[in-house]
Order: structure tokens, then sequence, then C-alpha cells
């Protein structure tokens, strides 16, 4: 199915699209166009949708606003926005008078005309979903970039051809519900406790990671890590071929470390794809990316060209981003590390101890695997939002740790906490905000809070 035969197929049936945020108005404004009737639904008023809800209405949307947007739903087809569980009481009720629950990028799957590549894992996933785009385009592909990162691409699918390549992130929140089709390629970085304020619990959060490949065929391709508990038990339940990444150990096929040099080995034949010291990117954990990216297009891209991106790719905003360097201090955006493990890799980064801001919203997941990773590479911990004192526990909890090693402050106000690291910084310190936790509790998303704070050390004086 395209689609337009998609679109064709929703003529005459009613659809509601929940969420009127920048992620699906693409959709909504698609569907109108097709001549579908929508209802778009959200929970802010009319006053804050602005322009938006005007231009929407005269496009001849009907508009269900308020406190109430998930009252009534009856409509033939509801797309859920990914954040939303698909059990909630108002989804459950609209399904029991035979409404369908979809997604937009459920509708993706169904409709893209051209192979999907797709990344998912608990952290690394963005960096790895972009390096993969960089080396496909670096071969002559032409990418389209979307799913959690970038931009819907459904509203674009009419536009591909079968010659191009899309490349996905992918959430646990957009994987929960999807039930029939898995990536042609599809990734897993890694898995470790995230997102448990959504998921009913780790094992929900494990089996909604597991969709990007269980419904492969035998000649799709899934790639684990083979360092990582949970991965390398999922690689067992691969429908297609699996493919390992190591730092640590020599997988039969897939991509590994031998001291410095990157290997792949296929089909009992081994080379050297490049050495660590091509790489741009700092910290192991940009290590480990390449290589899950390597063994996603190993075949598909040439070495030479590997080894170029790898030499000239910066890498990707809010992850361990040079923001400025103020009198000899190093200042580093690392909004992107919404959790512990994603934290710890930041902080393996440097080669120092670093002057580390954290602190953000509480996903009610585990912190104290991050103390004793603190003691070993903080020498001041600046802490601020809703997990500052779970923080602040697993540090003076953790074996090794001294009162004042590392100096503990807690304040209030975010400002104030980038203030404060930075007047306790001097010449060849580093200053990194890397919060291990959500940024809900004060912005919008972790994109904010790195804006944020890279616009106040940016007036740094």
């Amino acid at each position: 199915m395209n689609l337009n035969e998609y679109l064709n197929s929703l003529k005459g049936k009613t659809v509601a699209v929940i969420g009127i945020g920048v992620s699906n108005r693409p959709l909504i404004e698609m569907l109108l166009k097709a001549g579908i009737d929508v209802t778009a639904c959200d929970k802010k008023d009319r006053a804050a949708l602005g322009e938006t809800g005007e231009r929407l209405e005269a496009m001849g949307a009907r508009l269900h606003l308020g406190p109430d947007y998930l009252q009534g739903l009856h409509q033939d087809i509801i797309f859920r926005t990914p954040g939303m569980r698909p059990d909630v009481p108002e989804l459950l009720e609209a399904v029991r008078g035979g409404s369908v629950i979809t997604s937009e990028m459920e509708v993706f799957f169904e409709v893209c005309p051209c192979p999907i590549i797709a990344v998912t894992g608990s952290d690394g996933k963005t960096t790895t979903t972009t390096i993969i785009a960089e080396l496909l385009r670096k071969a002559g592909r032409t990418v389209h970039l979307g799913g959690n990162i970038g931009h819907p691409l459904l509203a674009e699918a009419g536009e591909m051809t079968p010659e191009d390549a899309a490349v996905l992130e992918l959430s646990s929140f957009q994987l929960l519900t999807m039930k029939r089709r898995s990536p042609h390629i599809a990734v897993l970085t890694n898995l470790a406790p995230n997102h448990l304020d959504v998921h009913k619990d780790m094992a929900e959060y494990i089996a909604a990671k597991e969709n990007i490949f269980t419904h492969q065929t035998a000649e799709d391709i899934a790639v684990f890590n083979l360092d990582n508990e949970i991965t390398r038990e999922l690689s067992g339940k691969a429908v297609g071929r699996a493919r390992m990444f190591s730092r640590q150990q020599e997988p039969e096929e897939g991509v590994f470390l031998r001291g410095d040099a990157i290997l792949s080995r296929k089909d009992g034949v081994e080379r050297q794809i490049m050495t660590t010291a091509d790489i741009r990117l700092p910290g192991v954990h940009n290590v480990e990316n390449y290589m899950a990216a390597i063994a996603a297009v190993d075949g598909l891209v040439p070495d030479e060209d590997i080894r170029e991106v790898a030499r000239t790719f910066n890498g990707v905003e809010h992850r361990i981003e040079l923001v400025r360097t103020l009198r000899g201090v190093r200042y580093y955006n690392d909004s992107i590390a919404t959790s512990p493990s994603r934290a710890i890799a930041g902080l393996r980064s440097f080669d120092r101890k670093v002057i580390l801001i954290a602190g953000g919203y509480d996903k009610h997941i585990p912190y104290d695997v991050i103390g004793p990773e603190i003691v070993e590479h903080v020498k001041l911990l600046v802490l601020c939002g809703a997990t500052a004192d779970k923080i602040r526990q697993a540090v003076v909890n953790a074996p090794g740790y001294e009162a004042g090693k590392p100096e503990i402050i807690e304040l209030d106000d975010f400002r104030a906490a980038v203030e404060t690291a930075s007047a306790h910084a001097s010449e060849g310190d580093i200053v990194t905000l890397s919060p291990a936790s959500a940024a809900f509790d004060r912005f919008q998303n972790f994109m904010e809070r790195g804006k944020v704070f890279k616009a106040i050390v940016n007036e740094l004086k």
C-alpha cells in the first residue's frame, strides 16, 4: 500500500488526531488536504494554540480542546500521540466502540516505499541514527531521517522512491504498539532502566523495544550490543540475521574492537574498517555508536566512506557539545543525558575530573549506579531539580565517598546552578551539563534545556 492508497482508504471515515504539537501538524494538514474528516484534540486551550488552531480550522479541522480533550472519542481511526499510553480509559472506551488506534509511525511503516533502518535503545540512539544517515548519504543514498529525531516522515512518504533509505530513531513509546511491522535493519544500542514513570515496569519497557525486530523476516538484519546483558539475551529471539557489536568480545558475525582497531567479521571473513583514532567524537560510547552503525550498514557503505565520516562528523547538538571556552574553562552541553547510564558515558568521555551540573525530572528509575561514577569523575557537583536528592544520596552512599569529595551544592534555580558552576571553575576545568534526568520538571524537553544552558553560558562574562 502506498500513501495515496492509504489516504483513499480513509475517505468516508472519521479521524481523530491526539496532540496538535509540532510532530502531529504535518499529519493533520496532510489528512485535511486529502479531504478527510479530522478532529484535532489537544489539552491546550484555543488561546494557547494561537494561529495554529486558526489555520487548522480554516483548513476544515474540528478542534476538541482543553482538559476534556479525550472525552467522547468515537472516530473510526484515532492517531495516538507517542507519549500517551494506549490503555488510557478514554482510548480503551473508544476501542470498545469500534475505533482503531494507530500512530503516525505505524502508518509510515505500512506505506514507506524504501528500506527502513531503525535504531532504539536506552542510550546512544540519536547519535547512532545520525551516524547511519551520514554514512548512507556519503555513499550517495537519498536519506530521509525521522522518527524520534528530525521531523515526521509520513507526509513525505509519497515523494520517496524505492532507491531511497528511511533512517529512524524509535522510542519505546513509539514501539509500544507496533505489532505488525519491523524495519528491514534494526539496531538495539543497549538497554537499561528508563521511562519507568510511563511504562508499567521494566518488562514492559523491554517488550516495547523488542518490537523493533520481532516482526522482521528471515532476510532482515538485527544488530545487538553483545556487551549489554539485556540486548545479548534478546539477540536469541532474532527472526532475521543477527549481527553483534562489542568492545569486549569478538562475535562470530558483527563488528568488534581489537586493540584500537575496529574490525568487521561477516560470513567468516574479517577485515579492519578503521581505528578508534579515526573517530572525531570523544568518548568510548561513541566508539560503540560507530560500531553499531557500521554493523547496520556493512555491505551498503564503502569502508573509505565510513572512515571519512568518522574523521569529519562533529556530532549532534546537546550531546557532549562544546559550547564555549571562557578563560580556559570549557563548557559542554550534554542535555541529552536524561538517564544515569547516559550521564555516566558523558563523564567517562573526559580526561579529568569535571564540574557537573545534574538533576531534573524524576522518571522513577534507580540512581545508585551513578554514585561511584560521580565520586571518580567529578570534583564539584551542582544539583538542581526534582532528582537532586536522589543523586546526592547515590553519591554519599557510594563506596569511596569522603565528605567534600566531591563538594556538593544544591540550588533551586537552573540559572543559579550554571552561574555557580562557572564561579567555581578555574583555567583548565570542564563544566558539563549532564543531568542524568529528564527535563520536564522545568523545560518542555531536553532540547529546550540545552538551549537555555547554552544561552546562559554564552552570557557569562
